[in-house]
């Protein structure tokens, strides 16, 4: 007699929930003008700190598709696996400058925009530490991938199998 593996015991990957709707084909001039956006908000901003900002917003906002590509792009620009591993905890480390930590509090306060907004000394902390010019381009660098993320969590936007697993 034969038995088939139960495939919930299994090392197989479970497949990621089915995209709801590919958002890109169905209002390519929406994907066309956050794009721009996107790229409007980067001038100017150094690409460390606005992968880093990416990455925790869409930590936080659970798009699985962001944080799997801002990531990557991420360790392409030399942030270290220990400090990737590190940005979920960011205040419990010594890892991150004092811009950065001033900019993944500003992420954080911007992503989880209560009753009260962003909190003055959170924003009064990313004012001294960023220019006006570079501030601003933080702001709508936030902004930008918050706006990613609502699309990418709403649609259902999942990172391509991982190719070692399939």
């Amino acid at each position: 007699m034969t038995t088939t593996a139960d495939p919930a015991t299994t090392d197989a990957p479970v497949p990621a929930p089915v995209q709801r709707i590919q958002l890109r084909k169905a209002a390519p001039d929406v994907y066309t003008a956050m794009y721009a956006l996107t790229k409007a908000a980067a001038q100017g901003l150094d690409p460390v700190i606005a992968e880093l900002v990416k990455v925790r917003a869409s930590q936080l906002n659970g798009c699985a598709y962001c944080v799997d590509q801002h990531s990557h792009d991420a360790r392409a620009l030399g942030l270290t696996e220990r400090k990737m591993y590190g940005i979920p905890v960011w205040r419990e480390t010594s890892f991150f400058t004092a811009r950065e930590r001033a900019a993944l509090a500003l992420t954080e306060a911007v992503t989880r925009l209560g009753d009260h907004g962003v909190p003055d000394e959170v924003y009064d902390e990313a004012a001294r530490q960023f220019p006006e010019d570079e501030l601003a381009r933080l702001i709508a660098m936030t902004v930008t991938i918050n706006a990613w993320n609502r699309l990418g969590v709403t649609a259902r936007l999942s990172p391509a199998p991982d190719p070692d697993h399939s």
